[in-house]
């Protein structure tokens, strides 16, 4: 009776519009208070704990990275070291892509950021190269999940606080497939290139090839950083965040300036206002699955 109603709260609550993180905590608000034996001070209790979590003190700061990222420029640059590469091959510009969003899905740790961050570059100029528009807004969503596998992946640190899993193991883990899924979505587009004829880009020149790799070094250093550091032994995912974040303050302001001081303070609250919302939808996923727990569901 407990399982069909916890289910059936998040459902209907769902289907009315309200939001998941709201559906998630609310649901386990009135399953505890009209169904389980458990009390409601158990929740209130589970929050305390959430918020205790040191696994979870990684987010805002791989959050503040990446968004200090987004906005200098880091992506542009790695686009145009990725396209220098692989631009010449039949549907270079779209495997292009989505070797730019591998890269900063491994600086920035978040998907909807490598999305924001490639796809309001790319896709215009796909378009403009003769790529339809739904295939290059294809390609960019498809390129823009790889966040999700390739480290440092939030939902990685959000999963192994959840679980008690050893984040760096998950990174770990999540490496190879990331890559591969990566390399089988390169080839898809490319034998699609080849059958519908898509345009390709001239054969970038060595002197280019390497001015667009010094230009993005920065950039691709942090990769090296925050894996490097964690696998090496040198500092735990949450201090890697920490790392990163100092990091990409420094090239953004510092080493590229794109971003000026004065623009710092709305970086910090832009970061902050999806911090507050990603912190939120957490808690209330720990207090459902606390109420799966308790019932033994």
């Amino acid at each position: 009776m407990t399982t069909v109603a916890l289910f059936v709260l998040l459902f209907v609550f769902m289907f009315l519009g309200m939001p998941v993180a709201v559906a998630l905590g609310l649901s386990s608000l009135l399953t505890i208070l009209f169904f389980a034996q458990d009390s409601l001070a158990s929740l209130s209790l589970k929050l305390f704990e959430t918020s205790e979590h040191y696994t979870l003190l990684s987010i805002p700061f791989f959050i503040l990275g990446g968004a200090f990222m987004t906005t200098g420029g880091v992506a542009k640059r790695m686009i145009r070291f990725a396209n220098a590469c692989i631009g010449h091959l039949r549907g270079g510009l779209a495997m292009a892509s989505v070797m730019a969003c591998m890269l900063f899905a491994a600086v920035s740790g978040s998907s909807p950021a490598t999305v924001v961050a490639v796809g309001s570059i790319v896709i215009a100029g796909m378009v403009r190269a003769g790529y339809s528009q739904p295939f290059a807004a294809g390609v960019i969503c498809n390129a823009g999940t790889l966040g999700i596998l390739i480290p440092p992946s939030i939902v990685m640190v959000v999963y192994g606080a959840a679980t008690e899993t050893s984040v760096g193991k998950l990174f770990m883990a999540g490496v190879i497939p990331g890559i591969l899924l990566g390399l089988l979505l390169m080839v898809a587009i490319y034998v699609r290139a080849r059958m519908i004829d898509l345009p390709k880009q001239p054969r970038a020149t060595l002197g280019e090839v390497l001015s667009s790799g010094r230009d993005s070094l920065w950039g691709l250093l942090l990769i090296v950083i925050i894996l490097g550091g964690i696998y090496g032994g040198v500092f735990t995912p949450t201090e890697a965040a920490a790392v990163a974040a100092v990091y990409a303050f420094v090239i953004a302001v510092f080493v590229y300036r794109d971003i000026g001081m004065r623009r710092v303070p709305h970086v910090l609250v832009d970061a902050g206002k999806v911090t507050v919302m990603l912190m939120f939808i957490v808690a209330n996923a720990l207090l459902f699955a606390h109420v799966l727990t308790t019932e033994r569901i």
